[in-house]
């Protein structure tokens, strides 16, 4: 490899005094060759005068010097020849000083022909910024922003310009630093323009780093490094996450991928705050995962750079593990560490098992209860389904009974209250495993039918209270699926959400920023500190994958892959366990497909399933929203009493108004003609019958006729103050 143009043009004139000596007039040749090689290689034109200058004077001394010594001369005269030869390399050497040539940046072609650091900044400068001339495919950022006064400052690591844009007068600066930093192909942070409002607006200054010295990492002295390190300075300290324990290193791949086993000397951990944890080793909480084993003084603790579960399981690839076995567990996922994620439905020598889902809009929650739905199937567990949002969950065929809807999924609420009452009539001394399949209580989106604002809110709440506590023993589990934690989508009730955590699991899937956090009000019990608002919806290079655009057209069959998003991706709770993160099936078929086209698995013939109908319809408890029915007689002899589905309702007429009918149609009251004051009172007498506040389409739907008849009376009512509304729910006054 040869000198390059820095070296030849410091070291040429070394050669140009050493060489005279020794070849005499050949000498000539030698600085003529320097000459040819400096025109070469493209050095500024000051460069290559002292350049020239320096071999014809080292070229004189050496042909006298040789003459010297050819004529037998003193050779002390042919060394004090090699002064002025001496001199005039220093000289050149002073000469080059400030005319280094620099670096050309990223692009620049090989034969710029500029190696002065100031003349190439200039030339780039005048190229792409001020022109003079701009041709038709390379437009100027603007036209006569010249850099006057250039001053060049370099080192061994650092190389930096500063100067001054100027334009002639009433024209004003317009060059960005980011226009800057595109020519010289450098970070934006590394220009500084002065701030306009300091300086003229034809003129301002402006600093350029062209080259900055690269970052070293400082570590101090004892600043912990390994894992083993950071965890006994941060973690394991008394105010850290898991205070007291000692860490193994079990697999180590870098500081972002790694595995341990935490151990605390014959002392129970106990439960791990994993927002402490992350804190602790300043990392996401997504990044890791916590494994308990069977000693209580040991935890699992495993650090991700690229998750585990990104790439998911498929739903087809473990049909086999979706019935219930022996002991009642079903496969719901997979845990962090590829081990199968099982979900009790069951429990035997006792009965069933509830579960608590928590999950906000777009994460894997309908997807998980279909899985549920489907895998009840397999284990021939029936299905009650009440499912207030209609039409949400594609697998509802799988359940015995469906209450779509608001006003029918508070029906699908009051037969499984019935069930529970009908066997604990029949059962009075219960014995697993029955000889009536286990049931399932589904509940989606129970928020809409156990919050203050529902029109059901009381009567649900009682209900749902009353089967979470006593429904297991009669082989009666209920599946509650809401979008947050908080306990308000629960209807403020501590004994809802006590009672599925103590009998059965738990699911947290992502929720909405600022309602996902399970701490203060929202503690769970083995899921202390985590924040399900921190799980991502998208998989890191995500969005640079969506960046790729595909203008083909829409792929209307293009299937869904685990990677496109962390459907799914969450913690689970098991009795008696620390919540582990793991990931659902990925639904690659649809989990109908895989029942074979059976029926749906069906309740036993017994009173409350004959009387469904009527039950579905009856109200079971009083205008206070208390009292709740408390025996299987009393709630027959209530759903007889109630409007059945087929006979129309009948609505007492206090006001003496002659009221037109019609028949029945599909079980509803008959339609009302439009006459206002035909309807007003049959609305009132229903707001005041009722004792629950209720929407204008419940209203319409229990009068038989349509909405837009019921709202302007319902709004000349009010006018009146007859009755009142809040947040779009209506009452009698």
């Amino acid at each position: 490899m040869g000198p390059t143009r820095a070296q030849f043009i410091q070291y040429a004139p070394a050669a140009l005094a050493v060489v005279p000596l020794v070849v005499g007039p050949w000498s000539a040749l030698a600085a003529a060759a320097a000459g040819a090689g400096a025109w070469a290689v493209n050095v500024s034109a000051p460069v290559l005068r002292s350049l020239i200058g320096c071999g014809l004077t080292a070229t004189g001394c050496g042909i006298a010097a040789h003459e010297v010594l050819a004529a037998g001369g003193n050779p002390l005269i042919t060394l004090g020849l090699a002064v002025p030869a001496g001199a005039a390399a220093l000289a050149h050497h002073r000469n080059i000083v400030g005319h280094t040539p620099a670096l050309v940046p990223a692009g620049a072609g090989a034969g710029g022909g500029l190696t002065s650091q100031e003349q190439l900044i200039t030339a780039w400068w005048k190229e792409f910024i001020s022109g003079p001339t701009q041709t038709e495919d390379r437009k100027l950022i603007q036209a006569g922003a010249n850099l006057e006064h250039l001053a060049l400052e370099a080192d061994d690591d650092h190389v930096s310009f500063t100067g001054i844009i100027t334009l002639p007068q009433g024209q004003q600066v317009r060059v960005r630093a980011a226009d800057i930093a595109a020519v010289y192909q450098i970070p934006v942070s590394q220009v500084d323009l002065g701030d306009p409002k300091h300086y003229a607006p034809n003129a301002l200054p402006v600093t350029v780093q062209l080259k900055v010295p690269a970052a070293q990492p400082q570590i101090a002295a004892g600043t912990p490094t390994t894992p083993e390190e950071v965890w006994a300075a941060y973690v394991a300290v008394p105010e850290g996450a898991m205070p007291g324990t000692t860490l193994t290193v079990t697999r180590y791949d870098g500081p972002l991928d790694w595995e341990g086993i935490a151990t605390r000397d014959r002392r129970a951990i106990g439960t791990v705050n994993l927002q402490d944890l992350a804190g602790n080793l300043n990392l996401e909480t997504i990044q890791i995962a916590l494994a308990p084993g069977d000693k209580p003084s040991q935890m699992g603790v495993r650090v991700m750079r690229e998750h585990a579960l990104m790439h998911g399981t498929m739903l087809s690839s473990v049909v086999d593990e979706l019935s219930m076995d022996s002991r009642g567990y079903i496969r719901a996922g997979t845990y962090v560490d590829g081990q199968a994620a099982l979900l009790p439905l069951a429990q035997p020598g006792s009965g069933a098992r509830h579960l608590y889902l928590v999950g906000g809009s777009r994460s894997g929650k309908s997807g998980l209860l279909e899985q549920i739905l489907l895998s009840a199937h397999r284990s021939g567990i029936a299905v009650v389904l009440a499912s207030p949002q209609a039409g949400t969950i594609a697998g509802a065929s799988l359940s015995a009974y469906l209450g779509d809807g608001l006003d029918e999924a508070m029906g699908a609420l009051r037969l499984a209250y019935a069930m529970m009452l009908d066997r604990e009539a029949r059962y009075r001394s219960p014995a697993f495993p029955f000889t009536d399949p286990l049931v399932l209580v589904v509940i989606d989106e129970a928020h809409m039918l156990l919050s203050a604002s529902s029109p059901y809110h009381l009567e649900a709440k009682a209900i749902v209270e009353q089967l979470t506590r006593r429904s297991l023993k009669r082989g009666i589990g209920v599946v509650l699926a809401t979008q947050t934690p908080l306990a308000e989508d629960l209807g403020n009730s501590t004994v809802i959400r006590s009672q599925l955590l103590i009998g059965g699991g738990a699911v947290f899937l992502r929720c909405a920023k600022g309602q996902g956090s399970l701490v203060g009000a929202n503690a769970v019990e083995g899921a202390e500190g985590i924040d399900l608002s921190v799980i991502p919806s998208q998989w890191p290079g995500q969005y640079a994958k969506v960046a790729d655009r595909d203008m083909s057209g829409l792929a209307t069959k293009a299937p869904a892959a685990p990677e496109d998003g962390t459907f799914g991706l969450g913690y689970l709770l098991t009795p008696g366990s620390q919540a582990v993160q793991f990931r659902s099936l990925h639904l690659d078929v649809p989990p109908v497909s895989l029942t074979g086209g059976e029926r749906p698995v069906g309740i036993e013939d017994c009173d409350a399933w004959r009387e469904r109908d009527a039950i579905t319809q009856a109200p079971m408890v009083d205008k206070r929203g208390k009292n709740l029915i408390g025996s299987l007689t009393d709630l027959l002899a209530a759903a007889q009493g109630a409007p059945s589905s087929q006979e129309p309702a009948a609505y007492p007429n206090p006001a003496g108004l002659h009221v037109v009918t019609g028949p029945a149609r599909s079980g509803r009251a008959p339609a009302a003609s439009d006459g206002q004051e035909l309807i007003k009172p049959r609305i009132l007498e229903l707001l005041r019958e009722q004792s629950i506040p209720m929407t204008a389409e419940t209203i319409a739907r229990k009068l038989g006729t349509s909405a837009k008849n019921i709202k302007p009376r319902l709004s000349e009512l009010k006018k009146r103050d007859e009755v009142t509304n809040e947040n779009g729910l209506w009452r009698a006054a």
